[in-house]
């Protein structure tokens, strides 16, 4: 039996073929992930990447011209997607470097400082406050979080960013 190539793989998943778009998963997850891996040295971040790659080439695939470089097509979207995830975790730790500006040092307890952050704690909405408390003050991964919160990952993220930006705005701390 002849495997089909990638040109009749992309248009019988343009036909509606929710099988031939399993099959180009199936033909190109593996060195997917593995470019991501490389690139961002992290598995996890790798594999969620990889995910979001595929979901996008679903969601476009009407938007490739030519079906016979689905390859690179797939591998442009991953570098694509690697090069923003980072972007958003710079800025991330940016925020978060300045979020630990405003943070009582652990060898002097500075009681006023801790009562002001309680104090402004307690003006953010539930979620919000939630998400901050396990995120920035735990210590915990966004996708942790979500889970216990029972939100999706994005409402997380956006829970948190608000909350931080509050919570700094309320203290009077300048946002880097």
């Amino acid at each position: 039996m002849q495997t089909p190539d990638d040109a009749a793989l992309v248009a019988a998943a343009r036909s509606g073929s929710d099988q031939a778009f399993a099959r180009i998963v199936d033909r190109y997850q593996s060195p997917v992930r593995g470019f991501l891996r490389r690139v961002s040295g992290n598995d996890a971040d790798a594999d969620e990447i990889a995910q979001d790659a595929f979901v996008d080439a679903w969601t476009h695939l009407r938007s490739l011209r030519n079906g016979a470089k689905l390859k690179s097509w797939l591998f442009a979207i991953a570098w694509r997607k690697a090069k923003a995830r980072a972007r958003s975790m710079a800025r991330t730790r940016t925020r978060e470097t300045a979020w630990q500006a405003v943070q009582p040092a652990s060898d002097e307890p500075q009681h006023e400082m801790a009562l002001a952050m309680q104090q402004a704690l307690v003006q953010l909405p539930a979620e919000q406050r939630a998400a901050v408390a396990l995120c920035l003050a735990g210590g915990w991964s966004h996708s942790e979080a979500a889970n216990v919160l029972d939100l999706p990952l994005g409402t997380v993220k956006s829970h948190v960013s608000r909350g931080r930006t509050r919570l700094m705005a309320i203290l009077g701390v300048d946002d880097a």
